[in-house]
């Protein structure tokens, strides 16, 4: 029973780590860019688009196909940062324990 106990206490602080992890991680704003510059998104932590900034000089009607592939890929590169900097935030959580391929973060 003690051993149970131990281990109650510590998924308890687990949990707790998990949950101050999450407010980190959404108060974060986690920017990709694509086009050297001329289009930037901004994510929230949690993968939410925050923002769109794109460069007057591709609002001109014979780039718009320019400017959606420029949205994609920047999506994309602020996607990839706010995976990589969860899973940093996982890391440091668990500490540096693996998850078992395919757990993500509970969100």
């Amino acid at each position: 029973m003690k051993n149970l106990a131990g281990l109650m206490k510590q998924a308890s602080q687990m949990q707790k780590k998990m949950e101050e992890m999450q407010e980190r991680l959404e108060g974060l704003d986690i920017e990709g860019t694509a086009g050297a510059g001329m289009v930037t998104l901004t994510l929230s932590g949690k993968g939410a688009l925050k923002s769109v900034r794109i460069d007057p000089r591709l609002a001109d009607p014979a780039e718009t196909e320019t400017l959606q592939d420029l949205l994609v890929a920047a999506h994309a590169e602020a996607r990839r940062k706010m995976e990589a900097t969860a899973a940093e935030e996982m890391q440091k959580v668990t500490g540096g324990l693996s998850l078992p391929p395919g757990m993500k973060l509970p969100f």
